[in-house]
């Protein structure tokens, strides 16, 4: 009875094992390539589900380099720490954006005082960005600098900071020409993933550089965190 209950629970892990496999080489619609990256996450946690391009651009080139931002419609799953320079009148409606670090001279002298940033993006007003040198290194170095590039140095500092509450990312290449960024979380549902990669391509195609000839996107690709890549028709 044993012996015939282990082989029948053998068979069944074969029949999954078999359902979940893909051929690496092989390109699918983003509806099969999210369910195959579903299958083939193997963490304990919730894991993130990325996107990876390679792109034709010269990224030494400065008018091939890419950088923009896209608001993902069902955002990303991951909850972003934000910091809001600002002018005192700006204070109350960017704190009741969302922002969770909030000023002006105060929070720069704390920051270069400190060194510390425990925030993933920084925004803020242009009248305060002159006052931000003081800490530039600091956030320079840490990719936190805001720039009108990714839209966050602005006027509405309130907005900005709502949206990227709500699930805007930036994005831009690496120094080999690829770019990577994080779409939803496993658990999301198909359609919500489906979603934000169209809206992600889409925002990709938008920024392509006047001067890059012939074919701009050569490959896309979605995985879970350490899972395997699986190519993307596109």
């Amino acid at each position: 009875m044993t012996k015939k209950s282990t082989s029948a629970k053998a068979g069944k892990k074969k029949s999954i094992d078999k359902k979940v496999d893909f051929d690496k080489s092989k390109k699918y619609s983003i509806e099969e390539a999210v369910e195959i990256s579903k299958k083939h996450s193997k963490t304990k946690f919730d894991a993130s589900v990325e996107i990876h391009f390679n792109l034709s651009i010269n990224p030494k080139k400065g008018e091939q380099q890419i950088r923009s931002t896209v608001s993902l419609p069902h955002g990303t799953g991951k909850s972003i720490k934000v910091a809001a320079f600002v002018t005192p009148d700006k204070e109350k409606e960017v704190k009741k954006a969302g922002a969770d670090f909030v000023g002006g001279e105060d929070l720069i002298n704390e920051i270069k005082k400190s060194e510390k940033t425990d925030f993933q993006v920084a925004v803020a007003e242009p009248a305060i960005m002159k006052d931000l040198g003081k800490i530039a290194k600091i956030l320079g170095t840490r990719g936190l600098m805001p720039s009108p590039k990714n839209e966050t140095i602005t006027p509405d500092p309130a907005k900005a900071v709502e949206e990227l509450k709500k699930g805007k990312v930036s994005f831009k290449n690496d120094d080999t020409g690829n770019l990577h960024s994080v779409i939803g979380k496993i658990s999301f549902d198909n359609e919500k993933l489906v979603e934000n990669y169209n809206s992600f391509l889409d925002a990709v195609k938008k920024v392509r550089p006047v001067s890059t000839k012939g074919a701009y996107i050569n490959n896309v690709s979605i995985s879970s965190s350490m899972g395997p890549g699986v190519k993307v028709e596109i």
